[in-house]
């Protein structure tokens, strides 16, 4: 009986990794889902096209992370707003889960806050939300 238990529980958690799921921790305790907050804040291209929108859309297809969500700050919406083929890699991120979000303050002064949400990135104060995850359980990356 004692094996037929075992064998039950690696049976669940090989199907439960096959699912992309994080049943237990290495000590065998329910594991917490891993997140990643990525804050693009840079006005520039290379840094956007080469770094930020790169690592942020691998660790979310490679799930290195269970949860991943782009924040757009400050000159990074300018340059959204401004750049075609930034905006299909976006789009392709989000298709893939990429939780996508802007700061509406930073997109009004640049004055693209409606081209974001064209885009289907949620618009809206970021300060709280940004002050929580560095806050809780997120590992927060700024680019």
């Amino acid at each position: 009986m004692k094996n037929r238990n075992m064998v039950l529980a690696v049976v669940v958690l090989l199907a439960g990794c096959m699912a992309g799921q994080r049943l237990v921790d290495a000590r065998g305790d329910l594991a917490e889902p891993s997140k990643l907050g990525v804050l693009w804040t840079s006005g520039d291209p290379d840094v956007a096209h080469k770094v930020c929108l790169m690592y942020t859309h691998a660790a979310k297809r490679a799930k290195w992370f269970d949860e991943v969500v782009l924040i757009v700050w400050g000159p990074s919406s300018r340059l959204l707003a401004a750049d075609k083929e930034l905006q299909a890699k976006v789009k392709a991120m989000m298709a893939g889960g990429v939780v996508t979000q802007a700061c509406v303050v930073c997109a009004d002064m640049y004055g693209v806050s409606d081209d974001l949400r064209e885009m289907g990135i949620e618009v809206k104060p970021m300060g709280k939300p940004l002050s929580d995850m560095l806050k809780s359980d997120w590992k927060v990356l700024t680019f």
